[in-house]
């Protein structure tokens, strides 16, 4: 285990990341081997709109191992006042502060000043107001770490308890853009990412590869991407060892892993293939997690819910569950 505290970033301030973070320490859920990425006047002002009683420890970056017990440690970024605060509402400083403390975060990552990052959700809307290019966590970290062999993986704990692991071979693009990236070698990419991740707790990790068109093709009358593309990456796969199948058919493969327990994870071909499924299985345990990265980062489930937003009713499981995720792969 690491002796360096793990990270959290405190997420876009108007919506319910930094909420959860102040309800879920003052509950005693967050222990002392955490940091806060964030605004100390964000978090001072929202728990006072809480009525929440915490003790904000504001360190620095090169100091962390300086943290006082029983109060919340904070990078404070010092992008916001309290003035800056809009609770449940789109705002430009914001998205951009969120940026900040993910590239922050993230940067100490990789210079061995955490242990890894739990990020809580940022607004892409309000982000991009400042920049337009931001399309998703996942994809700037992986930039901030020079690498492009990366992965969304989310993962959840069952109702009958067991888990089941979903990858993505693309998660943040229009659908047009998801099939025309659904070739042989990112195919093949995510499959041997999710295999090297789930072989840490896994002997044989049993991996359903869906297929992308309905019925998996049918033997090539609804499409031939399942075919051409899919079928020779799995191929590859089982050649070099992975307990690999596919292309199975979308519609079914989710029973056959959840209800039958044929499988530990499941590659889907694009965002909601995969997203639709988890979040109706395991919506407060599901936990995301970036493959591929040379440091170690989770996410909760969910976004920004501006719609209850401060008011003290969302759940905060979620990041419970990311940092426990989070810790696991820190050992």
């Amino acid at each position: 285990m690491t002796n360096q505290p793990m990270a959290v970033t405190m997420g876009d301030p108007s919506g319910v990341g930094p909420e959860i973070v102040l309800r879920h320490f003052a509950a005693g859920g967050l222990g002392d081997d955490v940091v806060v990425y964030g605004d100390a006047a964000i978090l001072e002002h929202g728990a006072r709109l809480l009525g929440l009683d915490v003790a904000l420890d504001v360190v620095t970056r090169d100091a962390m191992e300086r943290r006082r017990a029983g109060a919340l440690s904070v990078i404070d970024a010092g992008l916001l006042a309290a003035s800056d605060h809009a609770p449940g509402a789109l705002d430009a400083k914001s998205g951009a502060a969120a940026r900040r403390y993910v590239v922050a975060a993230t940067e100490d990552a990789l210079a061995g000043r955490n242990a890894g990052l739990v990020t809580m959700p940022m607004n892409k809307e309000a982000t991009q107001l400042t920049d337009p290019a931001f399309v998703g966590h996942t994809e700037m970290i992986a930039e901030l770490c020079g690498v492009q062999r990366v992965t969304m993986m989310l993962t959840a704990a069952l109702a009958d308890g067991g888990s089941l692991a979903v990858t993505h071979v693309s998660t943040h693009c229009s659908l047009r853009e998801a099939i025309e990236r659904v070739r042989p070698r990112r195919v093949l990419d995510v499959i041997e990412l999710t295999d090297a991740t789930l072989r840490r707790f896994i002997a044989a990790p049993r991996i359903a590869i869906c297929g992308l068109n309905p019925h998996a093709g049918e033997h090539g009358l609804f499409g031939v991407e399942d075919i051409e593309q899919i079928a020779p990456a799995i191929e590859q796969a089982r050649a070099a060892g992975i307990d690999a199948s596919g292309p199975h058919p979308a519609d079914t493969v989710f029973h056959q892993a959840v209800h039958r327990g044929r499988y530990d994870a499941i590659v889907c071909m694009y965002h909601d293939q995969g997203h639709g499924p988890m979040k109706l299985l395991a919506f407060d345990t599901g936990v995301n997690v970036t493959l591929g990265l040379p440091i170690i980062r989770t996410s909760v489930d969910h976004g920004t819910a501006f719609d209850i937003a401060w008011q003290g009713v969302a759940f905060t499981d979620s990041l419970r569950h990311a940092l426990d995720y989070a810790w696991k792969l820190a050992v």
